[in-house]
């Protein structure tokens, strides 16, 4: 009696192969998404990160020159146009009422693909007060 030959299965079935392609395009494609949201996510940082130096950079400008000085000076709002996509700042202050001091608020504020974006920061600076001069 002759035994039949034995068939050795090699290789993969259609449908596993179509499987297996399934599973890897879907793979890829949520690959590049997690990317490109990683990617825009990284620029809005970065964008966040700039404004808030410029806003850190304008206090400090505020605190050089003394509130009350850039309160006479009027100049409450500007443009920084040498940074991309262009940065407009905002500045109000209002009088504490105690011992000359002054909360002062910067808001720097930017447009990225036709949606606005902004940053506030508050921050309070002693002003000029008028000295009691002491006679002996």
């Amino acid at each position: 009696m002759m035994e039949p030959e034995k068939q050795n299965k090699k290789g993969f079935t259609l449908v596993e192969m179509i499987l297996a392609s399934v599973i890897l395009c879907g793979a890829v494609l949520a690959l590049g998404a997690i990317s490109t949201q990683s990617l825009s996510g990284t620029r809005l940082n970065r964008q966040y990160e700039v404004a808030s130096a410029l806003a850190d950079r304008q206090l400090s400008l505020i605190d050089y020159i003394g509130v009350d000085s850039f309160i006479e000076f009027g100049q409450m709002e500007g443009e920084f146009k040498q940074f991309e996509p262009g940065y407009h700042w905002e500045v109000t202050t209002k009088s504490m009422g105690v011992d000359n001091l002054y909360l002062v608020t910067i808001t720097v504020s930017w447009v990225e693909r036709n949606r606005p974006y902004s940053i506030s920061v508050d921050t309070r600076f002693d002003g000029k007060g008028k000295a009691l001069e002491v006679k002996e």
